[in-house]
């Protein structure tokens, strides 16, 4: 069940109560049929993310009529997606490609995450219910990765301004996350973030980063300094590096750094 404020329970009358199917038609229908509803929800937002599961009905058929109202009212819109597990089928892989392709053209920027690279980073004996969750866990680390740098104080604050002059109007963008504790942690966090398999290409021809830094109330600025520097060093000579840190003296003697890199030639 969804922890929201506030649920729209879109579809009512097209599929009475039911999903899409695996239908993205049906879920793009059932989108439509309440947009005003969603134009409410959204009014205000400066900032808008849409999360979803590529390759079904509601979240491939949907999403893109979400982030065109989103757009529509001037927020900031940033799509952070996964496409299917190999095993789900081609035709949920085909219909998740498609897909992926009709919310790049609504959105700022689209951060895709495929859920084969999170078994890449995942034991051999994670169970499926296991896997499906590390994917929901990914959508919400591109989403707390950008927030908590605007919402959340720490030695070094970002603001929603700084946040649009990466993300506003770069299409594509690549994820990594790494976490590191003990010697060298901040390096080392850098260095599985710009690594990671979720980055499906090097982050080097990106024009524009986000870099989010968290650790607890002892994290040094010297160790912000050298995973900064490892980023700056894996992207575009000219980017424009976006930077911030959040302390959280729950994650004890871990840092975790979150790269979002965007602005790549051709979108």
């Amino acid at each position: 069940m969804s922890d929201a404020d506030v649920k729209l329970d879109v579809g009512r009358e097209l599929t009475r109560g039911l999903g899409a199917g695996a239908d993205p038609e049906v879920g793009r229908r059932a989108a439509e049929d309440h947009a005003d509803e969603i134009e409410q929800a959204l009014a205000g937002a400066d900032m808008v993310f849409v999360t979803a599961g590529e390759g079904g009905g509601t979240g491939t058929g949907g999403a893109p009529v979400v982030a065109k109202i989103a757009k529509s009212i001037g927020a900031l819109t940033i799509g952070v997606v996964t496409k299917p597990f190999s095993f789900e089928g081609r035709r949920r892989q085909s219909q998740a490609e498609a897909g992926v392709g009709r919310l790049k053209e609504e959105v700022d920027t689209l951060i895709v995450v495929p859920n084969d690279r999170l078994l890449e980073i995942s034991d051999r004996g994670i169970s499926m219910i296991e896997a499906f969750a590390t994917a929901d866990q990914v959508l919400l680390a591109g989403v707390q990765g950008i927030t908590d740098l605007i919402t959340t104080p720490g030695l070094i604050n970002l603001d929603f301004a700084d946040v649009k002059s990466v993300m506003q109007g770069a299409g594509s963008a690549l994820m990594g996350i790494g976490s590191a504790r003990g010697a060298d942690r901040a390096i080392k966090a850098a260095e599985l973030a710009v690594e990671s398999p979720l980055l499906e290409a090097s982050i080097e021809g990106a024009h524009g980063v986000l870099l989010s830094i968290q650790g607890g109330s002892n994290l040094g600025i010297f160790e912000i300094h050298d995973a900064a520097q490892l980023v700056k060093e894996a992207a575009h000579p000219e980017a424009n590096i976006i930077f911030g840190t959040v302390i959280d003296d729950t994650l004890g003697d871990e840092v975790r750094v979150t790269v979002i890199a965007a602005g790549f030639d051709g979108g």
